[in-house]
């Protein structure tokens, strides 16, 4: 397929509690802008109408910024791509609506993206140095709203392998991290104080669970009657051995992802793996994929801090592939809260 010299997108992503903009140049990134909701912090969560309005009041800057640092000019756009689902559906449709107004307005194609497609093709980023996954390739998606293991044949074709029967594991960090008395998002700070501490101080029972499907919502509460009970012996518990409760929880949760993983790379015989979301950003993840990749000899891929996160140069991206590919959207087309796969 041939390339246009010059094909501009603007990435829009709106799913949760980030607002986000991004400009890409054939597959580069110029700019990708993000505004955080710090409200969040104050109720321990994302609160959905808060969330909304929130996207409301930063969209029209946030997509100015992202121009401006790109350098060039809204009329210089080739496609709008924006997060179709899944998230909020308060939060799609800030996202949904703009995207359908300025593409209208400038009258080119508007591209709907799915937000784990967004994360797992953002290892396709034209960047200097990064090596992107041959297909197939296997990739452990794992965020505060999904985990799940995905083969991927080709950029438009993915098949879920496996994946949570009930909590992400975003989510199995940051209640336990609520647990410790530890600010949201607490996911962060788990992985800060584990570094200190010992993985091995305190067992967690790992969920058995078949397939290549995972499942934390036991594992929290094993944590939470952990908590209670020790605190109910000694008050200064969690005070005392907080970077060891830390270190625990993270290397279990550690096991039971890349268990699931091995598992899934003997029954397919694909030895290309990566993996994508918030929570790759964790240090124990990354580190125990490298550890992976030399003992058992995975072509790993690891991506960007800035590319785990929600944020808008995965939608454009996706946004870059399939102008590519000619997968337009109409002004028909509707936001998805519970968008698959």
């Amino acid at each position: 397929m041939q390339q246009k010299k010059s094909i501009y997108i603007l990435g829009i992503e709106s799913s949760c509690d980030d607002t986000s903009a991004a400009v890409l140049h054939n597959g580069k990134v110029l700019s990708n802008v993000v505004a955080n909701q710090e409200i969040h912090t104050l109720y321990g969560g994302v609160v959905p109408e808060l969330a909304s309005r929130a996207h409301q009041q930063h969209i029209v800057v946030v997509i100015q910024q992202a121009l401006a640092k790109a350098n060039i000019d809204k009329k210089d756009l080739t496609a709008i791509a924006f997060t179709q689902g899944p998230g909020l559906m308060g939060s799609l449709l800030v996202g949904m609506s703009f995207a359908k107004s300025l593409a209208l307005a400038l009258n080119i194609p508007l591209i709907a993206v799915n937000h784990m497609q967004a994360h797992i093709l953002a290892h396709f980023i034209e960047e200097n140095g990064s090596k992107k996954p041959p297909y197939p390739f296997l990739c452990l998606t794992i965020s505060g709203g999904h985990t799940q293991l995905v083969k991927i044949s080709n950029a438009f074709t993915f098949e879920v392998l496996g994946e949570t029967l009930d909590d992400a594991v975003g989510e199995a960090f940051d209640k336990s991290a609520k647990v410790l008395g530890l600010t949201y998002p607490g996911g962060p700070l788990i992985d800060k104080y584990a570094q200190l501490g010992n993985p091995k101080a305190f067992a967690f029972s790992k969920p058995k669970i078949k397939d290549l499907d995972f499942s934390f919502s036991g594992l929290k509460t094993g944590i939470l009657r952990f908590i209670q009970k020790n605190v109910q012996k000694n008050p200064n518990f969690i005070e005392e051995n907080l970077e060891d409760i830390c270190a625990s929880i993270q290397n279990t949760i550690v096991e039971i992802l890349f268990d699931k993983l091995e598992k899934a790379v003997k029954q397919t015989g694909i030895t290309h793996v990566a993996i994508a979301g918030g929570v790759s950003a964790n240090s124990s993840i990354r580190k125990q994929l490298l550890i992976e990749e030399k003992n058992k000899g995975w072509i790993t891929y690891i991506p960007k801090f800035e590319y785990t996160t929600d944020n808008a140069a995965m939608i454009a991206i996706v946004g870059h592939l399939k102008y590519l590919d000619q997968q337009f959207s109409s002004q028909n087309i509707s936001a998805n809260a519970r968008l698959k796969l």
